[in-house]
This record gives structure tokens, C-alpha cells and sequence, in this order.
């Protein structure tokens, strides 16, 4: 019997019936800059990359991710990348996750806010409209890596400019009503931990992704259910 036909049975029944079946794998975007790339990984090791095999080990169908993001973008590069690359359609989970390259050319919170929230409301129509199928990442704190060692950073200084742009980054999630998932706290373990760096000693590697992945894989299901929840 198929799901409708169980469905309409149960209703005559005064049963609850369950939700139909989704015709079609979940659509997947994700919008970044290297931390979404997985900047120095094999292209297994991006965390949407994991994502997305971690949500079909859970028996959730979702297609390879969608990805548009490069190394050093900013807020305004991301936002002209997805305008050129016009995705096609609406997808059923988008993620954001923006911002690190803005702090790191010393660019002003207030200037940045509006920027942020215009790629948000992006993301949102690239979403269908439903804001609580957008997932917004943090800013991971790069002030604990050789990197920033290398180049002279000031590490209280360069963590507090972090913050400054979490906190946008947050505030104006909530105000969209999307989705937000904290990983900037996970990130700093990479101060004592190398394997959890990149051979570039500033990315991530596989393991602190996997943790991300963690950390956002609730989110992401809590979104996807809506999906499946969807008419077909």
C-alpha cells in the first residue's frame, strides 16, 4: 500500500497518518569561503561534505551539496557569487557561514551588519522563503593558530574582533528567524591540538570539521524535517 493510500486509510480510521514520503533528495546549498570549501582537504573533508554523510547515515535522502564559496571572500564577495551563479530553484537546507575574511582586512562591524543581512535574506529566498531551513555558522576563532603567530597577530585583540562579527552574525540569524549554530568555542581547542589544523597550520582539518558537523547536524535534521514533512 502506498503512503497516500495508508494515509487515507488511517484517517478514516481516526489514526494519525504519517508524513509523506519526499519524492525527491533533499536540495543542498552552502555558501562560505574557505571554511566551507575545506580549504587544503581532499574533497571528502569539508564539513558539508560530512554533513551530508552523516544525514543519510540518520536515512535522510539529500543530493550532493551545492557549493559556492572560495577562499577570501568576503560578505560582498559571496553576495555578487551567488548573484552571478544564480541558483537555480529553492533548496531545502542552505548554510551561511561568512564573515572571517572581513575581520581579517579590518573592516567595520556597523558596515558590515547591513551586507550580512542583506546575503541573509538571500539565503532565505534561496530557501523557499522558510527561514528555518537556513543554518548560519560562526566565525571560528583563528587567534589560536600558527598562523596568527606567524603574522604578528595580537591574540586577545584578533579574538575580540572575532566576537564583534559574531555577535552580527547572530543577532541578525535571530532576527531572520534562522538557525544558529556555535563553533567558534569547538575552533579554539585547535590551540592545543594541531591535528584539529590543516597543514597550513590556519583551516581546519577533517577531525575539527567532523566536530562541526556534530555541532550542526541537529540543526541541519531539525530543518530536513520540515522537508519531509513537505507534500509531494
Amino acid at each position: 500500500m502506498n503512503t497516500l493510500a495508508l494515509a487515507a486509510v488511517l484517517s478514516l480510521l481516526g489514526g494519525a497518518a504519517p508524513p509523506p514520503e519526499p519524492s525527491r533528495p533533499a536540495r543542498f546549498l552552502a555558501l562560505g569561503d574557505s571554511y566551507t570549501i575545506g580549504e587544503g582537504l581532499v574533497p571528502a573533508e569539508p564539513w558539508p561534505v560530512q554533513l551530508v554523510a552523516r544525514l543519510r547515515e540518520r536515512g535522510v535522502a539529500v543530493g550532493e551539496p551545492v557549493i559556492i564559496a572560495r577562499t577570501g571572500w568576503t560578505v560582498a564577495d559571496l553576495a555578487d557569487a551567488v548573484a552571478a551563479a544564480r541558483p537555480q530553484g529553492s533548496f531545502d537546507l542552505v548554510t551561511l557561514q561568512i564573515g572571517v575574511n572581513d575581520q581579517y582586512q579590518g573592516a567595520d562591524p556597523g558596515r558590515y551588519r547591513p551586507a550580512f543581512a542583506a546575503l541573509l535574506r538571500r539565503a532565505v529566498a534561496l530557501a523557499g522563503g522558510r527561514p528555518e531551513r537556513v543554518v548560519v555558522l560562526s566565525i571560528p576563532d583563528w587567534s589560536v593558530t600558527p598562523f596568527a603567530g606567524e603574522t604578528g597577530r595580537e591574540r586577545p585583540r584578533t579574538a575580540a574582533e572575532i566576537e564583534r562579527f559574531n555577535r552580527v552574525d547572530r543577532e541578525e540569524t535571530a532576527r531572520a528567524g534562522a538557525r544558529w549554530v556555535d563553533v567558534t568555542p569547538e575552533s579554539r581547542r585547535a590551540g592545543a591540538d594541531r591535528s584539529l589544523l590543516a597543514p597550513d597550520g590556519l583551516h581546519p582539518s577533517r577531525a575539527m570539521y567532523a566536530e562541526w558537523v556534530r555541532l550542526a547536524l541537529p540543526e541541519a535534521l531539525a530543518a530536513l524535517k520540515l522537508f519531509s514533512a513537505d507534500p509531494v
